[in-house]
Parts: structure tokens; C-alpha cells; sequence
């Protein structure tokens, strides 16, 4: 059997290999093909184009690439329709993904899409697009399928995968032996996103407050974890806005770096989530192109941007966004996690009861709703 799937950036990528881990146990002999990365790689994925070929973010920066990315979707969605898949999941990624998924299932091609869009923080009418383009719709959180039901959409609430992944009791003294790290160590891991766009907008703010940080509390360590293919983008920014920073570059190891830290400074997105399940207080921080946050903004619907504030609908970890995602406000508020111990423990205490939430084995929950599907 062979299942078409696209994973457009490191998240998707992610989520995409642990969905795969369940699907190779369901079915040994399966084939799957598309648009990938490594995660999906190491569970015998053939990917034709790069995930990185889709990891664009934002209105003007979409523009930039829009003529490539295009011309992908409609090769791509030629190869699929004369190849004809047993079913195609589209991992995340809606902007790219349901259009394609549209055209799959009219041809007859059973279409699933992993991971609900977020219609009930901003633009909420792409569940009536869902609606043509998705026979299923697998759901990471437990409110979406009602959503998305009441619009007509077949949906499972399937949990994360990133909370079975993840363990409940986070290995944080092995992973700081495994990084040099001692007990005692003060740790603050930076994730600027995983995207270039990303990269551009916000490494900087996040380098300068991490000087700021330093210049305080001198013995201060840093973790700073490279997303693949973006360390010669990175290594320019840490020489100009963060020279004599005590930084630890990683390629790759987000998880090593979330289990070590004591707290986190980090992007809004996926990142957000798996800093949750790891336990650990975080800052988010996020800067995009000033048109593309206007065009944003207005489509709001939730005061949250954080995954965890939004699952949690209140701001348990503060929020920088834009304007505000600035040197020293990101730098103070690191300093009042790093000095307020209680308020950690009841942070972590909060983030226990999510994760045993959204545990719910989603590789055999997946795979099951994905069997039913294919037998329909």
C-alpha cells in the first residue's frame, strides 16, 4: 500500500514521523512518498522535494516564494492523480494542503488532513473549505471535532503525538551530564523558530536580550538549538548581536535543550507546546514582517498567540509580540522565571495536567480513524 503525504516545515516534519512510526506498525509493507524531512526520512519516507521548500511564513514572504511553491503543488498534484495513492495526509500546512487535498479527493483519493487548522483562533472560515477538501480531519487538541462538526467535517480527536513522545517526568539531569551542564548550572534555552523568515525577525531581539541577561548574571548558560540547514543563516547573527554570549549551538536537540534548561526564551508555534510538555516556564517571542502582522492581527479571534496560553485560555507564560518582542522586555521577564521558583512550580504542576490531557497513544489512534477510512 502506498500513502502520499506533505509536511511543510520542521513541525509537520515532526509530527509526520511520529504518525509514521504507527503507521509502519499497522502496516510493515507500507510505502509513503511526498514532501518531507528528516523525521519522516528516518521511518523509510521518500520525499521528492524538501520540507524546507514550503517553510515560509507570512503574507509578504509568502508572496516572495509564491510562483515556486506553486509550481510544486501542481507537480506534485499530477504525480499524485496519475499515481493514485491509496490516500493522501496533508500533515499541517492549510495553506498549501487543502487546496491540494480538494483536488485529490474529487478525483477519488481518500484525503486526510493531521492537524485541525487553528479556525478558532483566526480565520475560521477555512472550516467551509475543510469541508470540500477533507474526508477526515485527525484533531490534536479535544475541542476541535465538535468544531469542526458543526460545520460538516468528519473529524477524531486523536491527542498529540508530542505528548507521547515526551515523557510525563522530563530526563533533565541526564540530558545536562549529555550537554556538559552540572546541577547547578542556570540555563536558558533560545529557540528563535525554525524557519528563515524566523530567523531574520526575531534571532536578533532574542541574541540582545540574551546579552542583557548576561551582563547581569554573569554565570548564566545559554542552549541554542539550530533547526537543520539554518546554522550558516544563525552563526552570522550570533557574531553581530551576541559576541561573547556563553552559548551552547546545537544542530537540532530542541528536546535536549528543553529538558536541560530552567527556562526557556521561544518562538511562538509548535515549539511553544513541546517547552509545555518538557515542563519548563518559558517567554514567548514572536516578530514577523510589519505588513504581515497588520494583515494578521485583524483576524484574530483569541487574546492568546502561545499554544499553551490558548489551551490553557489564560496567559500562564507571557507573551512578547511584535513591538514588544524587544531586548529587555524579553530579558526581564527570563529574570522573573528564573527568580520565582514557586510561581515555576506551579507552572510545571499546570503543564502535568496538559499533557496527561493530550496523551492518548496518537499513533494508534491515528492509524485507526486512517484503517476506517481506507475500508469507508
Amino acid at each position: 500500500m502506498r500513502i502520499a503525504m506533505v509536511a511543510g516545515e520542521a513541525s509537520g516534519d515532526l509530527l509526520a514521523g511520529l504518525l509514521l512510526g504507527g503507521l509502519r506498525q499497522r502496516w510493515p509493507g507500507l510505502q509513503t512518498v511526498g514532501i518531507g524531512g528528516p523525521r519522516m526520512a528516518e521511518q523509510g519516507f521518500a520525499a521528492w522535494w524538501p520540507h524546507e521548500k514550503l517553510a515560509v511564513r507570512g503574507y509578504v514572504e509568502v508572496l516572495r516564494h509564491y510562483r515556486e511553491i506553486s509550481a510544486i503543488r501542481e507537480a506534485l498534484a499530477a504525480r499524485l492523480l496519475q499515481e493514485r495513492p491509496a490516500a493522501f495526509i496533508g500533515v499541517d500546512a492549510p495553506d498549501f494542503n487543502l487546496g491540494l487535498e480538494a483536488r485529490l479527493k474529487a478525483a477519488g483519493i481518500k484525503s486526510v488532513h493531521f492537524v485541525c487548522p487553528s479556525i478558532w483562533a483566526w480565520r475560521g472560515g477555512r472550516a467551509r473549505k475543510m469541508a470540500v477538501s477533507a474526508d477526515h480531519v485527525l484533531c490534536l487538541f479535544p475541542f476541535e471535532p465538535e468544531l469542526l462538526r458543526a460545520h460538516g467535517v468528519a473529524a477524531s480527536y486523536v491527542g498529540h503525538p508530542l505528548a507521547d513522545a515526551i515523557p510525563l517526568e522530563p530526563p533533565r539531569a541526564a540530558r545536562r551530564a549529555a550537554l556538559g551542564l552540572s546541577e547547578s548550572d542556570a540555563v536558558v534555552a533560545v529557540l528563535p523558530g525554525s524557519r528563515r523568515s524566523e530567523i531574520q525577525y526575531i534571532a536578533p531581539a532574542f541574541l540582545q536580550a540574551c546579552v542583557l541577561l548576561q551582563r547581569e548574571r554573569p554565570g548564566l548558560r545559554f542552549l541554542l538549538p539550530v533547526a537543520p540547514g539554518l546554522r550558516a543563516m544563525l552563526d552570522p547573527l550570533i557574531a553581530a548581536h551576541a559576541p561573547g554570549l556563553a552559548v551552547q549551538v546545537l544542530d537540532g536537540q530542541s528536546h535536549a535543550a528543553l529538558a536541560a534548561c530552567d527556562v526557556t526564551l521561544i518562538a511562538s508555534g509548535t515549539a511553544t507546546l513541546e517547552a509545555a510538555l518538557f515542563k519548563r516556564p518559558m517567554v514567548i517571542g514572536y516578530r514577523m514582517h510589519p505588513l504581515s502582522w497588520q494583515l494578521m492581527k485583524r483576524m484574530r479571534y483569541q487574546p492568546w498567540v502561545g499554544l499553551p496560553n490558548i489551551l490553557s485560555r489564560d496567559f500562564v507564560v507571557p507573551e512578547l509580540i511584535q513591538g514588544d518582542c524587544a531586548p529587555a522586555p524579553l530579558a526581564r521577564a527570563v529574570a522573573r522565571w528564573l527568580d520565582d521558583a514557586t510561581a515555576s512550580a506551579a507552572l510545571e504542576r499546570r503543564f502535568t495536567d496538559l499533557h496527561h490531557l493530550l496523551k492518548r497513544d496518537t499513533a494508534r489512534c491515528a492509524t485507526d480513524a486512517l484503517a476506517q477510512i481506507l475500508q469507508a
